[in-house]
């Protein structure tokens, strides 16, 4: 075996495999749907259902925060959904929650490191209320098939990422994005067509 192979294998053993399992302990889940790659630590939390689809892949083992971070997913409520297609790959220190009617990540999606997606505001935006829950605003959220989302992004409740789009690095998407077309800034603006 070379040193290099066996390298890997003290990295994985020492480094990785302890981590990953950390977090799979502190997951509190109710209903998993899918068995993903899971190359980084994934927490999963929520009284809801997480779905993953054929071939997702969690981390990404070439890419910044690999070692120093997780990748946390929450369906908050039992009505809660997160669901994740096939074939698509979510990079290393990413965080999805769905609070209210959820999140649908469509088939052969790329999301980039440092991710936030949330279908909530998760506090009332009322000074009166701001310390409570009650009566937050939620949407869906809804990335269709082939969508790139740059690194360092923010998607917000009620937003619709339409097929093969881009989003560039550092965007926050405040509105609904149409198919085809490379979109960035914040908020974030279609830039060009595809």
């Amino acid at each position: 075996m070379s040193i290099t192979k066996i390298k890997k294998k003290i990295i994985f053993y020492i480094f990785i495999l302890p981590q990953i399992l950390k977090y799979k302990f502190l997951s509190t889940a109710n209903i998993i749907i899918g068995k993903p790659t899971i190359n980084q630590a994934v927490q999963c939390n929520g009284l809801g259902t997480i779905h993953f689809k054929n071939n997702v892949t969690l981390g990404i083992e070439i890419s910044p925060l690999f070692y120093s971070s997780y990748i946390y997913i929450e369906a908050r409520n039992p009505q809660s959904k997160v669901t994740i297609g096939e074939n698509t790959f979510i990079n290393n220190n990413c965080i999805i929650i769905a609070e209210g009617e959820g999140i649908d990540i469509a088939s052969n999606c790329l999301i980039g490191i440092n991710c936030e997606i949330t279908d909530s505001d998760f506090h009332n935006l009322k000074t009166d209320m701001r310390l409570s829950t009650t009566g937050i605003q939620t949407k869906k959220v809804i990335l269709e098939e082939n969508v790139f989302v740059g690194s360092n992004v923010k998607i917000l409740k009620g937003v619709t990422i339409g097929k093969n789009s881009v989003i560039a690095n550092s965007s926050v998407v405040t509105k609904s994005i149409p198919p085809n077309v490379i979109a960035g800034g914040v908020p974030a603006k279609i830039l060009k067509n595809l």
